[in-house]
């Protein structure tokens, strides 16, 4: 799989961009907050329809412009298929599969398939659970539509349970039918988040499975001196909700642990005014040794567990048959010597491989493929992004010569 073409308008720092590419190693060079991640973003969006930078769409759009568009032509065995979406600054997104409307942006998912490594993957060790259940998540997305569904059906879910909750505990004080339909209201929530909240807990238990060995394997080989690593989801509810070791979730028996634990803890989370139970509040462990890595790990074991969830999702891809665009962005700046020739050697066989760096230096030895470097224009609409072709270059090196 790779992109043959990409094309933005607006989003970002880039007012405009064509640019064609090729199934070898491209490498974006320009300094920080010339737009060079931005490209690597733009990719990403398509992938996961998210950003893995802001929450919010927002921030995506040129400043000046009402929405942004990202079309890429993705080749996969033979066959062409150009994935179009417009991102809005406010309001729903829209999206084309070559030139034809979709229903939904998450018609989309399997179009294009990457794995991004960035500096913010630390955070995959270092950061909150929020910033491990979206890894996971992100995996369990690129298995199709269906999955991105019930994700976002859940946050829908999740929002109006909430805000119910929080008007709650007034509407129980004062009795009567108003507390007797707000019972009745929460029961219906209650069965709706346990349903979608069982799927996707679900969903994330059997992909940590799948991906588990080949971190495990990753990991090994990056630090061989190293305690072993390996990978445990822990569920909020407890881990009762777990199924037994080499068996698959079932989503009915966690449907019933969900609906207990909403039973249950239904007091205090009138009382609090948010909801204590559900797949938002689980964590994944990355583990060194016996303990979990956040915490102790040093800086050099979380950047190498870091690399290891990444190359651990590269192959659990490949091993669907899937070879996924491979994109680095900025991260042999952060990386020692022996990392950065570990993720030479991984990279080495990737159909695709895209890279930004701030400067040349940066890129090691023994990585071939194409340059293209950023630049930024200042003109009367502001400034902007754009591509130094060989013509710019020309030119630049005709005045100086003059």
């Amino acid at each position: 799989m790779y992109v043959r073409h990409l094309s933005m308008r607006d989003f970002r720092s880039w007012r405009s961009l064509e640019v064609d590419l090729a199934a070898e190693t491209t490498i974006f060079v320009g300094r920080n907050g010339f737009g060079k991640t931005n490209i690597l973003e733009a990719l990403y969006y398509l992938t996961n329809l998210r950003s893995h930078r802001v929450s919010t769409d927002a921030p995506l759009v040129h400043h000046g412009a009402e929405a942004a568009v990202i079309a890429a032509t993705v080749e996969h065995n033979g066959r062409e298929l150009t994935a179009e979406l417009t991102v809005n600054a406010s309001g729903a997104n829209k999206a084309r599969i070559n030139q034809s409307p979709a229903r939904r942006p998450r018609e989309l998912i399997g179009i294009l398939r990457s794995v991004m490594f960035a500096p913010e993957d630390l955070l995959l060790v270092r950061g909150d659970p929020s910033d491990r259940r979206r890894f996971v998540d992100e995996i369990v997305a690129q298995q199709g539509p269906l999955q991105v569904a019930a994700r976002a059906d859940y946050d829908k879910v999740l929002r109006q349970r909430t805000a119910l909750l929080k008007t709650a505990g007034a509407a129980m004080r004062r009795g009567g039918s108003e507390a007797a339909s707000v019972i009745s209201t929460l029961d219906v929530w209650d069965a709706q988040l346990a349903d979608l909240g069982a799927r996707i807990t679900a969903a994330r238990i059997d992909v940590l499975a799948a991906l588990r060995p080949h971190v495990v394997a990753a990991y090994t080989a990056i630090a061989p001196h190293s305690r072993p690593a390996d990978l445990r989801y822990r569920p909020a509810a407890g881990p009762h909700l777990l199924p037994g070791p080499g068996s698959p979730a079932v989503v009915a028996d966690i449907r019933e642990h969900l609906l207990a634990g909403l039973a249950e803890l239904r007091g205090k989370e009138i009382e609090r005014g948010v909801c204590l139970v559900g797949p938002h509040r689980d964590d994944i462990d990355v583990i060194l040794g016996e303990q979990v890595a956040k915490g102790f790990a040093s800086h050099g074991e979380s950047w190498s567990l870091a690399l290891s969830l990444r190359l651990g999702s590269v192959e659990l891809l490949r091993a669907d048959g899937i070879e996924p665009v491979i994109m680095l962005d900025d991260v042999f700046a952060e990386l020692d010597t022996a990392r950065r020739r570990q993720l030479v050697e991984f990279t080495a066989s990737a159909h695709q491989l895209l890279i930004t760096a701030a400067v040349a230096e940066d890129i090691p030895d023994g990585l071939g493929g194409r340059t293209l470097d950023i630049d930024i224009v200042t003109d009367d609409a502001g400034r902007s992004s754009r591509l130094i072709t060989g013509d710019d270059r020309c030119d630049g090196q005709q005045q100086r010569d003059g």
